[in-house]
């Protein structure tokens, strides 16, 4: 628990948060998400309708304890579920989904923050190779040295590309001095019950792995794990390993949309 002063974020969810480096010091960003209709704002049919929260970029810094908000001119309107992925002094937003255009545009973000005494600088530019995606999984594969500094690898894998279509693709990522780049990724052999279900959810098991969930009716869940290994790397082993959990309370419910599911 830290106590902040200044310009604070007020409670989300479906956002990102992630550490930056530079000129010897670290702090946070916090960018998107998701939020309650503001009191002010509501009425009996919204009481409950939650709205896309402003698109500011929170820089937050724990060594000083305080917290500022930035308005980028880039950044027009707000998302959530998106992949932020940071490399020193730069954070990449991927993807994401809009509530008020109810859409999922292929965006891609560089932030740069620059960590001044007194007063940072947060700057923004808009990529051409963005990516449409949201609620999707990274998973660190490594780091390599380059003769610039060191390149960090990810793939990206799951999510939905629409409210009906899933992302069965997968992308490798990898950022390095000279920013961000994209590359198809040969995906695992997908089971049925991944195929073919209409929702599916997980998370990053650490460097390389990743668990991914589908409900398989009546009433039981199926889990996976995913497992993308460097050349040489677990020979012999089964890409994918499943289990399966029986579930008692989630009958009769509703298919779940990106935000409950996760």
């Amino acid at each position: 628990e830290k106590e902040l002063s200044g310009e604070l974020p007020g409670p989300r969810y479906g956002h990102t948060i992630s550490m930056v480096r530079s000129r010897g010091r670290t702090a946070f960003v916090l960018f998107g998400g998701r939020s309650y209709r503001p009191p002010s704002e509501r009425t009996t049919e919204t009481w409950n309708s939650v709205v896309d929260c402003p698109p500011l970029v929170y820089l937050i810094d724990l060594e000083f304890g305080c917290c500022s908000a930035h308005i980028l001119p880039e950044l027009t309107d707000g998302q959530s579920f998106h992949l932020a992925l940071s490399r020193e002094d730069c954070v990449y937003i991927l993807g994401g989904h809009s509530l008020e255009s109810d859409s999922r545009p292929p965006r891609l973000f560089q932030l740069k923050v620059e960590l001044l005494l007194g007063s940072p600088l947060v700057s923004c530019k808009t990529l051409d190779s963005g990516v449409c995606l949201t609620s999707s999984i990274a998973t660190p594969i490594g780091t390599s040295a380059t003769s610039r500094g060191y390149a960090h690898e990810y793939i990206v894998l799951g999510g939905y590309r629409s409210e009906s279509e899933k992302r069965l693709e997968c992308s490798r990522v990898v950022l390095d001095e000279d920013g961000i780049r994209i590359e198809p990724e040969e995906p695992p052999p997908w089971t049925g019950e991944i195929s073919h279900s209409r929702t599916w959810f997980g998370g990053s098991l650490g460097p390389g792995r990743a668990l991914i969930g589908v409900p398989t009716p009546p009433d039981a869940h199926c889990f996976y794990q995913v497992s993308f290994r460097q050349d040489g790397e677990g020979e012999g082993e089964d890409p994918m390993q499943g289990c399966s959990q029986e579930s008692t309370d989630f009958e009769d419910s509703a298919p779940l949309e990106d935000s409950e599911e996760l």
